[in-house]
């Protein structure tokens, strides 16, 4: 389980506040409370509840999918299994790569093409959607109803809202706002340890900011300024959900666009891209830092999606930075026994 005192932390503004650090190095540090809705304050029970449900498999319409199968914390909170595409129900393949769920508290939008703005809104799509765990709501709920362990834990966590599709979630949301970034070795040196990262990653870093342009869309702590782009990597018409944000409304600028991932624990969570196309953060680099994989023929790509003309080695030194991204795995522990 989390420990009280992660809960803690993530509250307590000394956690992540820069120390000695300058105006500009501070805005790449996690701010210290993790954002949450007013009638969905953080507690201790309700990140509990969240946690078991998040890693039940009896969410799922076969019990064997939970939303940890593909969103695992021994992954970088993406694929369990390094597929391009995610994987649900009876080997269902789904249309996109799992997208990675840390740091999500701190999104505007949720999903690659953004379509919700909470992740209340996010937490039950998956459970629904026939390619993923494939369980009606309306099967769901007087599921955990029958649960007396769940009974009891609902009540606790929501007390006279019983359980219903809300409270689920709201619990599933609640454990991951708690879903965050540790404190890597970039952030030690963001906090003034000039040894924390290598000379290397320093100058990758320069460049990232600078020449490369990484930073136009992969901005501040969390490396994602939450934009959408479409970043080259089809060309010709687009179709079904390869359209992006389009597909949530029918917006020119909107076409074939996908939001900027963040780059924390980055060296966790290949495959990468929303089609799980590339398996190196070499080859993203390279492919970014060309102006995406196809220069022609690609329709609303990008304005910051140009030649940057890098060599091989200011690429090889911004993976060297990106790897400096990477902190020790959070402390959760994955549940053994669940609710009876």
């Amino acid at each position: 389980m989390i420990k009280k005192s992660l809960f803690a932390t993530l509250l307590i503004s000394a956690l992540f506040s820069p120390i000695g650090a300058n105006d500009d190095m501070s805005k790449w540090l996690r701010p210290a409370e993790v954002p949450q809705p007013s009638n969905n304050k953080l507690t201790p029970e309700r990140i509990e509840l969240g946690r078991l449900l998040y890693f039940d498999t009896r969410l799922s319409k076969n019990n064997k999918i939970s939303c940890a199968t593909c969103h695992s914390p021994s992954r970088g909170w993406t694929d369990a299994i390094p597929t391009a595409k995610a994987v649900g129900f009876e080997g269902r393949v789904g249309p996109r790569n799992s997208p990675v769920i840390l740091n999500s508290a701190y999104q505007k939008r949720q999903f690659w093409d953004g379509r919700v703005r909470s992740l209340e809104q996010q937490a039950l799509g998956p459970i629904e959607t026939d390619v993923e765990m494939n369980m009606p709501l309306n099967e769901l709920v007087p599921k955990l109803q029958k649960i007396q362990g769940y009974r009891v834990l609902f009540a606790k966590a929501y007390p006279k809202e019983g359980i219903t599709k809300d409270t689920i979630a709201k619990a599933l949301a609640s454990f991951e706002r708690t879903v965050v970034s540790t404190q890597s070795p970039f952030d030690r040196y963001a906090k003034g340890d000039e040894n924390a990262i290598s000379q290397e990653a320093k100058e990758g870093f320069v460049l990232f900011k600078g020449k490369a342009h990484c930073a136009d869309c992969h901005d501040g702590f969390n490396f994602s300024d939450g934009s959408f782009q479409n970043i080259g990597l089809h060309d010709g018409e687009l179709h079904g959900k390869e359209l992006g944000r389009y597909n949530v409304k029918h917006r020119a600028a909107w076409y074939g666009v996908f939001k900027t991932p963040t780059l924390r624990d980055v060296t966790k969570s290949y495959p990468y891209f929303h089609d799980g196309s590339v398996k190196t953060l070499k080859e993203a680099t390279v492919i970014c830092s060309q102006g995406g994989r196809y220069e022609h023929n690609v329709r609303n790509k990008s304005d910051v999606m140009i030649d940057r003309h890098l060599s091989e080695k200011e690429i090889d030194k911004i993976v060297t930075f990106m790897k400096t991204l990477t902190g020790p795995d959070l402390n959760v522990t994955v549940p053994t026994k669940f609710p009876q």
